[in-house]
């Protein structure tokens, strides 16, 4: 029996689950040698917080060079030059004992990962767009990312019990060996070669970044859909950075338990992004986007409730489950709202100021957690999930599941999209 999907749409998947797979490593291995680092450099925790912060900040920068790249000369060309950025920079944190060479490796990571994502997302979005249940199957690949979280939370636990934390970065280098693959088996989607062709056949010139910015109505969309990644990333690095020092700080859990908690944390977060992404499916991403948001704020209170195992248990679960998923969701937006010739650009750019922006919460959360207790930081946190409530509802595009689904729904208002 044929398969239904094609050899070049299992390799996009798979190239790009294994993508965010590696990603999600990156974080939990920062999450869980950020205590030792800050241990052995001797600085305070807003500086280790700003190892995230400065990751960011290269994803941003990524973002904007990579992003242009990819939708001027090919997603897959630049899908396996991320990887092999993102692979060199992490395993040379090995070598690394100052904290401004950690800075600077950090910020050389970031630029690997901000071009990574949005050319992959790009890829899953234009090689499955035309099935009905594309928001789910993106679901799976962001999973997958998950499951490498978990895996280095596993990794972290028993390198750092038995050896330094820099060798846990050494796994960083797993990256080359994907790029090799992906850049062997990885063909580029005929619909992007085509308006390729016919860009350059009729003289047209590439949709310039500040497209994104070309009219007050798209502008607010561009801000808006900022502002909820700002909070989704302050939510996930901030959670899951320090939630293994405020296991073992503030209720005296080892590194060992407090993986354990971690891995029930990624796990609930796998849960939400399924069921998130299932309810955007069928009923759009304004009820996904307002159940899970409202959910977020409600829930992250029960961290502060808990107080020994079992309850900590749940509040990791339900964390988990709601302040994560919503990442999944906004390759979705993206790609439906952006056409084809500015669509990495679009996914890499505003993941990316996102994440630089709401990177910075770390930092924030180092500072409450000096100076005040465990219910500011989840004061702060819930806030913002309902600051990135208002701002959703506030975006024109997203208030019908059927404008979503016309192609490029604010095409007419960006550019004229060649077989979009």
């Amino acid at each position: 029996m044929e398969s239904k999907y094609s050899a070049n749409q299992k390799w996009t998947v798979a190239s790009t689950a294994l993508g965010s797979s590696l990603e999600g490593m990156d974080v939990m291995f920062i999450s869980f040698a950020m205590t030792p680092i800050i241990t052995q450099l001797h600085i305070s925790g807003a500086a280790g917080g700003m190892m995230s912060s400065v990751t960011n900040i290269g994803m941003l920068l990524g973002a904007l060079i990579f992003g242009m790249l990819a939708d001027a000369f090919g997603r897959v060309r630049v899908f396996t030059y991320t990887l092999s950025i993102v692979a060199l920079a992490t395993g040379l944190m090995y070598f690394a004992n100052n904290i401004y060479f950690i800075y600077l490796l950090r910020f050389l990571t970031g630029i690997g990962t901000g071009g990574e994502y949005g050319t992959g997302v790009t890829l899953v979005m234009e090689n499955f767009n035309h099935r009905k249940h594309v928001a789910t199957l993106l679901s799976y690949v962001q999973v997958f990312g998950e499951t490498g979280a978990i895996l280095a939370a596993v990794i972290s636990s028993m390198v750092l019990a038995n050896y330094s934390w820099h060798v846990l970065f050494l796994f960083g280098l797993i990256p080359i060996v994907l790029a090799f693959f992906v850049r062997l088996n990885l063909k580029e989607n005929p619909k992007f070669v085509h308006n390729a062709k016919a860009l350059k056949k009729t003289h047209q010139k590439r949709v310039p970044f500040s497209r994104l910015f070309a009219t007050p109505k798209i502008a607010w969309q561009t801000i808006a859909i900022i502002m909820m990644v700002v909070v989704e990333a302050a939510g996930y690095y901030g959670v899951l950075n320090w939630m293994p020092s405020i296991m073992q700080q503030k209720l005296h859990i080892s590194i060992t338990k407090s993986s354990l908690w971690m891995i029930v944390t990624i796990v609930g977060i796998s849960l939400g992004m399924v069921v998130f992404s299932k309810i955007m499916d069928k009923w759009g991403p304004r009820w996904a986007f307002t159940i899970f948001l409202v959910g977020a704020a409600i829930f992250m209170y029960t961290i502060v409730m808990a107080n020994n195992g079992i309850t900590l248990l749940i509040a990791s679960t339900l964390v988990g489950f709601f302040a994560g998923a919503t990442y999944t969701g906004f390759g979705v937006i993206v790609s439906k709202l952006y056409p084809m010739n500015i669509r990495v650009t679009a996914n890499s750019f505003i993941m990316s100021c996102g994440k630089a922006i709401g990177g910075f919460s770390p930092v924030v959360i180092g500072y409450l957690m000096d100076h005040y207790s465990l219910m500011a930081i989840v004061v702060f946190l819930s806030v913002l999930y309902v600051i990135s409530l208002f701002a959703m509802l506030s975006i024109k595009n997203l208030r019908s599941k059927k404008a979503l689904n016309k192609p490029a729904a604010i095409n007419k208002d960006l550019v004229n999209d060649i077989n979009n």
